[in-house]
């Protein structure tokens, strides 16, 4: 976001001043518990970003933004490779068919392990993960990244993000090259016409190889593997770049279907369609609801109906959402990620339709509650509000499931995990 001037200076966890993980209770934990939408602007491209929460227990965060991510990237700390987590996660993309990339961070940490981290990525993934780049150090003498696709060596000083372009040292030559090769092959692979122009020339441009590296990364045949560290904005603006030109854009991904079995392309020109994925609570505004545009294109004062309940819902404001902060837009269209305020019955799991489309999408999936409590009011007189907070709660994680047992004549809350539920008492400073 930095980099794509949506933000003018960086932010830190440690700070607690990061335009995601904002609530009062990420700041106490220091990582992530809810996913946080956000979006940057590079290469006259806008990237939508969903920061979903690592944790099992928060898993209510990550299914979501899987449902309208077009690709996933996995972060991984240098220091401790792939954790349990990571591959629980894993396994989540693999069920939902999503595109997965690597980006190895913290190599600046002096406990940084590089090769380590790869072989933790291997063992976990196999060699469908591939290097696209390698540190030239890690540890704190890290200031260096080895790009074996473009061939080069880019060097930073600081952490000021500002990189200068080298070739590569002599002594890391036979390596890049055997990396390069690697990834060549990988490229050429999964396209035929491609394969043909290898054996021919032996190698591939870099158009061609970008067209092989989209199909394998949209067909989850290549994991590509990136490395820097974000903290002092080493390796992001490649990493945007290889977004931008080689991974799948939304009309290049399997169409999303409606209830009745029908693809719906991603056209701006089509009738409209939007899909709510996410339904938060904020103080004084109330309900934000985040949508994807699934067709067409949504403008701001625009009328759609409910196809849960067909409300016909005015769009008074549209806005960007950069985590926290809520930035103004008059349009979006189709592929598109964004959010509006003030409907009056609109949750997530809805779909809404302008004229010309009759589509439905099916809601999302979650896992089943593994854990569950009873929970209760202090004071009698706090039923009612503890029973709007509980409903609220539910609509905002539907992995947190309330129910009231006649039988022990108490309320019963199931969540993921015992860490999942014990975080309801921070509810009421983001819902009431």
């Amino acid at each position: 976001m930095y980099e794509g001037k949506v933000i003018d200076r960086r932010g830190s966890v440690e700070a607690k001043n990061t335009v995601s993980d904002y609530t009062e209770i990420e700041q106490v934990y220091l990582r992530s518990i809810y996913a946080s939408v956000l979006y940057t602007e590079y290469l006259d491209h806008k990237l939508n970003i969903i920061d979903a929460p690592g944790g099992d227990d928060f898993v209510g965060g990550v299914i979501p933004a899987l449902r309208v991510a077009n690709t996933s990237i996995m972060v991984i700390n240098a220091q401790n490779g792939v954790e349990v987590g990571t591959e629980i996660q894993g396994r989540y993309l693999e069920k939902y068919a999503k595109p997965m990339m690597f980006f190895v961070n913290q190599l600046d940490s002096d406990k940084a392990n590089w090769e380590g981290t790869i072989d933790s990525i291997h063992q976990s993934f196999g060699k469908k993960a591939i290097i696209v780049q390698y540190p030239l150090n890690s540890g704190s003498a890290f200031d260096g990244i080895i790009d074996v696709l473009l061939m080069k060596l880019f060097q930073f000083n600081g952490d000021t993000g500002v990189r200068t372009e080298h070739e590569i040292p002599a002594n890391e030559t036979e390596r890049a090259t055997q990396l390069h090769n690697s990834l060549v092959e990988a490229a050429a692979e999964n396209d035929e016409p491609l394969m043909e122009i290898f054996f021919e020339k032996g190698s591939l441009t870099e158009d061609e190889m970008r067209r092989g590296l989209r199909r394998g990364i949209a067909n989850r045949d290549l994991f590509p593997i990136f490395c820097g560290s974000a903290k002092k904005d080493m390796g992001i603006k490649r990493l945007m770049e290889f977004i931008i030109n080689v991974t799948p854009y939304p009309n290049q991904v399997p169409k999303p279907k409606d209830t009745e079995g029908n693809e719906i392309a991603c056209d701006s020109n089509a009738p409209t369609s939007i899909f709510v994925f996410k339904t938060v609570y904020e103080p004084h505004i109330g309900e934000v609801n985040y949508f994807k545009v699934i067709s067409g294109k949504v403008t701001e004062g625009m009328d759609l109906t409910n196809m849960n309940n067909e409300v016909k819902e005015r769009f008074s404001q549209l806005f960007a959402s950069a985590g926290k902060n809520r930035n103004k837009i008059t349009e979006l269209y189709s592929g598109d990620i964004g959010c509006t305020v003030k409907l009056k019955n609109t949750k997530s799991n809805h779909t809404l339709n302008g004229s010309g489309a009759e589509w439905h999408f099916a809601p999302i999936e979650f896992p089943e509650p593994k854990f569950r409590t009873a929970i209760k009011a202090r004071n009698e007189a706090d039923d009612e509000k503890l029973g709007e907070m509980l409903t609220r709660t539910h609509q905002q994680d539907p992995t947190v499931l309330i129910e009231y047992s006649k039988e022990l004549k108490q309320t019963i809350i199931s969540g993921q995990g015992e860490h999942h539920l014990n975080i309801l008492k921070w509810y009421p400073h983001q819902c009431l």
